[in-house]
């Protein structure tokens, strides 16, 4: 099943995506696809529900803005560095355990909702990544029972302003939480979806040139190596969302380095996640 969810800003209902392209309202089944939704057995239920249903819910046109595909989570647990090729552009050592961070929850926006370049920025930077939704609460789970915890996957581009994130004392958080810097969608794609999640192509483009073109078989650690390390620190809910890390590609890495300026146009994909585009706008 493909989730999404649709509508003006901060009034979005929840929907699916069905395989033919058509897109269903079903909120007459459920009020929004949140910590309550994922972590009650939504999903099974509401693919119940459908096949009951399907028939009656009302046909989402397509020139309706799509959202970020869940609810504002409890948290997004970052991975960095999670590409040996990545971790070499960018200077640092190939880590021994992950590298975790934070992303602030309100930086999340729809798929193909504007990025906007944050106030003094000189170093807004691109991250194409995989992102894991849980699905059930994970809390010391083993890497051999982790995927049970995963309720499905999304495209996310890990915005980036590295002066704020590495020229600035303090950790990385404040280089990744700007407004806009976590867009998510178009749809999670539930675990079923995904035969191998670890086997996955991704790619970024910056104004139709291919800056990123990777595959999640680079992983340093894999899905299930990074949910069950995390859930040995903190409690994942459901809903969380952990973005596993970009390949290799960032503007940070190129010589000499380039970064996002007012009205370029990032593309980005990744193999059974669809695709986003994202609008640079300098902020005013």
């Amino acid at each position: 099943m493909k989730l999404i969810r649709f509508g003006t800003i901060n009034k979005e209902k929840p929907g699916v995506l069905l395989p033919n392209g058509t897109k269903l309202d079903v909120s007459a089944f459920v009020s929004d696809y949140n910590e309550d939704f994922f972590g009650n057995n939504g999903i099974e239920k509401l693919q119940i529900w459908l096949d009951n249903n399907q028939e009656n819910c009302p046909i989402v046109e397509d020139t309706i803005r799509l959202g970020a595909p869940l609810v504002r989570p409890s948290k997004i647990v970052c991975v960095g560095l999670n590409y040996a090729k990545h971790a070499a552009e960018s200077g640092m050592d190939v880590p021994q355990e992950p590298v975790l961070f934070f992303k602030a929850t309100s930086a999340i926006v729809g798929p193909f909702d504007n990025i906007i370049i944050p106030k003094s920025s000189t170093k807004t930077d691109w991250e194409v990544e995989l992102a894991v939704v849980i699905g059930k609460t994970a809390s010391y789970v083993s890497e051999s029972e982790a995927l049970n915890h995963v309720a499905g996957y999304v495209l996310h581009n890990d915005v980036s302003e590295r002066a704020f994130q590495l020229e600035q004392s303090g950790q990385w958080v404040k280089g990744k939480s700007c407004d806009t810097f976590a867009p998510i969608g178009p749809f999670i794609a539930t675990a079923e979806e995904i035969d191998n999640p670890n086997n996955l192509n991704l790619w970024l483009k910056v104004n139709g040139a291919e800056m990123q073109n990777s595959s999640t078989s680079d992983f340093i650690f894999n899905i299930q190596q990074v949910v069950s390390y995390i859930s040995q620190y903190m409690t994942l809910l459901p809903g969380d969302i952990i973005s596993t890390g970009t390949p290799f590609g960032v503007g940070l890495g190129l010589t000499p380095p380039r970064y996002l300026k007012d009205g370029d146009v990032v593309e980005l994909g990744i193999e059974g996640l669809g695709t986003s585009r994202q609008t640079c706008i300098a902020y005013k």
